[in-house]
């Protein structure tokens, strides 16, 4: 039971409490880099990251941090954390780096880091709000990677850049939903994914 109570802060955000589909914060991301799975998966390690490190320089910070500028505080670790990921990832792997183009940078200004530095890193330890940081950037990515999953493998008939579906199936006549590769299909992707999971969670379902 006290392995669970630690570790409380790591799994809630991937099912029962998951940012994106029970908060709906950080949708934007599902429009912006979910065309192909590779930049959902960048993006996902860019905000796990992020997250887990700013999470926990705010809670060594926390008791330090007059409550008047405590905004300004977590907004100026963030950003210094988001310069440092862009700069990798242009070093690492230039090519997804010009795919993202300003959506690291606006991590910035993600609702899900503000939200988790405010509202669990600022009240509570280090170790805590690292857990917190890696499991709501994984919730985040997870569902990224389930929508850029769908959205690459019909609408392009490749994962990762290579191509998944049997030639034979083009050659019978197949042909790639073009439609999934539209910023629409994202939210509409989005949609699915919700209602699969309120349908299986009674609870989260609204009387």
């Amino acid at each position: 039971m006290a392995i669970s109570k630690k570790l409380f802060p790591l799994v809630n955000p991937l099912s029962k409490d998951n940012p994106v589909i029970v908060q709906v914060l950080g949708i934007c991301s599902a429009l912006a880099v979910t065309a192909k799975l590779e930049p959902a998966i960048v993006m996902t390690i860019s905000v796990v990251a992020v997250l887990a490190l700013a999470n926990v320089i705010i809670s060594f910070m926390r008791n330090t941090i007059p409550s008047s500028i405590r905004i300004i505080v977590q907004l100026v670790v963030v950003a210094a954390l988001v310069v440092v990921v862009d700069q990798v990832l242009k070093a690492w792997n230039y090519d997804v780096s010009k795919q993202l183009s300003v959506f690291i940078g606006l991590i910035i200004t993600n609702c899900i880091l503000m939200g988790r530095l405010e509202a669990f890193a600022m009240s509570h330890r280090p170790w805590p709000s690292f857990l917190d940081g890696i499991g709501n950037g994984l919730g985040y990515g997870i569902i990224l990677i389930i929508v850029a999953f769908f959205r690459e493998l019909l609408g392009s008939g490749t994962l990762m850049g290579y191509q998944v579906i049997p030639q034979a199936l083009y050659d019978a006549g197949y042909q790639n939903n073009g439609m999934m590769i539209l910023p629409p299909m994202a939210l509409i992707t989005l949609a699915c994914i919700i209602w699969a999971h309120r349908s299986r969670n009674k609870d989260l379902q609204e009387k």
